[in-house]
This record gives C-alpha cells, sequence and structure tokens, in this order.
C-alpha cells in the first residue's frame, strides 16, 4: 500500500509542474512522501485524492489566500500563521499583487493540533520564504526543511529571531498543569482555604458537577523543570512584532533585491505603527489603578503582560488541552477576583465561558463581566476579507484592557 501511496504522490506532483522544474519537484514529492510514510498525519486516501481528508478546509483556506494567480517565477511566500501573513502583506505593500503568499493554517486552524497535508509539505518545500513559530507545535517543520526542495529557501523561525527572550511557558499561582493539579504557593495556601471557604453558597459538588471534570485537584508546592516548555506565542507582544517585522523586510529584500527599498520603507512605516500602539497599551498600563488581569481559560498572554509589568492569574497555560478546571482551581480565582476586587473575568476567542461562569458564581458578588482578549489563534478567511488585521485585534485588545484594568 505505502509504495501505491509513494507512486500516487509523485505522479500528483509531476501532473502539476512545468518541465523545466521536474527535478525539483521530483525531489520535494520524495520528501513529502517520507513524511507520510514517518507519520506526518496524512492518509492514504488523502494523498489519492491529490489533498487531506481532515485537513481539507486547511489547505483550501491556504490557497484562497495567494496573492493572484500561480507562477513559477513570481516569489513564493508561505506564512503559517495570521499574524505572519498579515505582517507580510504589509511589507509586501502594493508589491503584494505579484507575489504568492499563502496562508497555511487557515479558516482558524489551530496550530497545537495542525497536521501538514501534502499539498502543504509541497508549499513549505518549493517555496523562496517560509514563515513559522518554531515552538513545540512546529515539530512537523524540520523534516519538510530537511528535505530537498528549494535551494534557495529562506526559513525564519521566530523564536529563533527572539534567542533568548523566547519565554518559558509557566505554572502560576492557582493554574491547573496538565495531570489536573492546581498550583498553590506555600506562603498563599492558607488564604487560599480561607477565600474559597468564605461566603459561597454553592457546595463542592455542585462547581465539580457544572464546570469541572473527574480529576482530583490535588495541590502540589512546585513544578518541576522537566515538564517546562517555551511559550510560542510570541506574536502577541507589539515589541516582539517590530522584530519580526526587521527580520522578515531583510528576509525579503535578500530574497528580491529589486524590491529591497520597498520592502525596508514598508516596514519602517509599520513598525512606527505598531510602536504607537505600544505607547497606548503602556499609558493605559500606566493610568490604571489595577496592574492584575484574571483569565478563567487558557493563557496565551505572558508576552504581552510582561510588556506591561502586570500580573495574571489563569486557569491553564497557553497550550494546555484542558477545559475543564478543578474545582480547587475555581475556587482560587473566585477568592482573587473577591481579594482584588476584580470587574472583569477574561477568556480568549471561541471559549465556551463555562470555567469563566463557575468562578464568577463562586465569588461574593456575582456580578463580574466576562470579556475576551483575542489571541488570533481563530482568524478566519472571512474575518480577513471583512478587514481583520494584527493591529486592529490588538487595538480591540486595548479596549478590553482599558475595562478590565
Amino acid at each position: 500500500m505505502w509504495s501505491d501511496l509513494y507512486f500516487e504522490v509523485k505522479r500528483f506532483i509531476m501532473y502539476k509542474l512545468k518541465n523545466k522544474f521536474r527535478q525539483l519537484f521530483l525531489t520535494a514529492a520524495t520528501v513529502g512522501a517520507a513524511c507520510l510514510l514517518a507519520g506526518c498525519g496524512v492518509g492514504a486516501s488523502a494523498a489519492e485524492a491529490g489533498d487531506s481528508g481532515a485537513a481539507e478546509g486547511q489547505s483550501d483556506a491556504g490557497s484562497s489566500q495567494n496573492s493572484g494567480s500561480s507562477d513559477s517565477q513570481r516569489l513564493q511566500v508561505v506564512a503559517t500563521i495570521f499574524p505572519e501573513y498579515d505582517w507580510v502583506k504589509e511589507i509586501l505593500g502594493d508589491q503584494a499583487d505579484n507575489v504568492d503568499l499563502t496562508l497555511l493554517l487557515g479558516n482558524g486552524t489551530d496550530m497545537h493540533s495542525f497536521q501538514p497535508t501534502m499539498a502543504d509539505i509541497l508549499k513549505v518545500s518549493t517555496c523562496d520564504v517560509f514563515i513559522y513559530v518554531g515552538g513545540e507545535s512546529d515539530s512537523w517543520v524540520a523534516d519538510v526543511l530537511k528535505g530537498a526542495g528549494n535551494p534557495e529557501r529562506k526559513a525564519i523561525n521566530l523564536m529563533d529571531v527572539l534567542g533568548d527572550q523566547a519565554k518559558e511557558e509557566e505554572v502560576v499561582e492557582g493554574m491547573q498543569d496538565e495531570d489536573g493539579h492546581t498550583h498553590v504557593e506555600a506562603d498563599s495556601a492558607d488564604a487560599h482555604d480561607s477565600d474559597a471557604d468564605s461566603d459561597k453558597e454553592r457546595t463542592e459538588s455542585e462547581v465539580t458537577e457544572d464546570s469541572s471534570h473527574d480529576s482530583e485537584g490535588h495541590s502540589h508546592d512546585e513544578g518541576t523543570d522537566d515538564d517546562l516548555e517555551y511559550d510560542e506565542h510570541v506574536w502577541l507582544s507589539l515589541k516582539n512584532a517590530s522584530l519580526f517585522c526587521d527580520t522578515i523586510a531583510s528576509t525579503l529584500a535578500d530574497a528580491d533585491p529589486e524590491h529591497a527599498q520597498l520592502y525596508q520603507q514598508n516596514a519602517a512605516a509599520y513598525e512606527e505603527k505598531l510602536a504607537a500602539l505600544d505607547q497606548d497599551y503602556q499609558t493605559t498600563v500606566d493610568g490604571s489603578q489595577s496592574k492584575t488581569l484574571l483569565f478563567a481559560d487558557r493563557f496565551p498572554f505572558r508576552y504581552l503582560t510582561d510588556d506591561y509589568n502586570l500580573t495574571y492569574y489563569a486557569a491553564f497555560t497557553g497550550c494546555s488541552a484542558e477545559t475543564d478546571a478543578s474545582f480547587e482551581t475555581i475556587t482560587f480565582l473566585a477568592g482573587k477576583l473577591d481579594e482584588l476586587k476584580l470587574p472583569v473575568v477574561l477568556t480568549i476567542e471561541n471559549s465556551d465561558q463555562k470555567v469563566a461562569k463557575a468562578v464568577i458564581e463562586n465569588t461574593n458578588t456575582r456580578d463580574q463581566k466576562i470579556l475576551t482578549l483575542n489571541s488570533m489563534q481563530s482568524v478566519t478567511a472571512q474575518d480577513m476579507e471583512e478587514g481583520t488585521t494584527y493591529l486592529s485585534i490588538m487595538e480591540n485588545n486595548l479596549q478590553i484592557l482599558k475595562e478590565a484594568l
């Protein structure tokens, strides 16, 4: 079966190519088939059809974001996620119509669960510029880049661009880890127990029935370094975004020297907008009474909160697959809302708000608002058609931040 799949993949690719690129893409086909055989997540039936089964929408979304018709003489740029894609568009400016720009994770695909299709592997293998985050969710990239393809291809790994500024994903006080345990600092355990017991009319069993999974919610004092991962959500810092745009502009200039000056000028103009919005964030934080945010959800905003020295509490880490919080996590967050008199409970986009509602129900006042900060992990083609950009989302997030603080 696998030998049949191999030749089906090769025949599909050769059918699509011009004669002068046959040898280049033949090698790419070998890479694609090898990745499939190694378990890249593409099923045999998908390969035979020249598309993927489970990820069909992802490939369609990516191809729909191409700028103009496909042409082997045009610059080919592939970005894995929306922020990268939008930055490239801004830097290309008027030249965007003459570049084939592909968004790989289209239609709101979550990068944490993404599996590349045969078409995705081909695009990455043969493009001129490839931009990706470089965290654990992009572990599939290494094999693709090792294989043959465009020998002149330039790859930008955002985590590598950050270098030692990349942050480890952390488990803060009250946060539930992947094992269902709630992190409690030793010096605040007594206060936590007191807050959790005071003025709570609902019983533990009621909260558990509504919004908890079957974990026992055991507490521990400290986590171990063995489980630490780097936080992948690097795009949620405006300062990081400016650094990334510098790198993207330089790389595009190297790949397309004829338009190098245009790319550098566009990047400089865009970075001025990023800097102005960054200052607006700082002014907002400086003028706010509270410096603490509380998320009853996953927390992908560490880069943003660190930029402005904000404190946060959250139910889960940014890359957590958990959706149900333990009783201990819920009561801890409720106690913090009461203690700090916070008016808002935050979630990320597409949240069912179940945990947030349970937290509010366990506060003294039960009158907190639920607001959403957008982490840009679910931007769709329709959103982009309606004018959604990286800057527009960050501007909207600032308005939410003003209300939350």
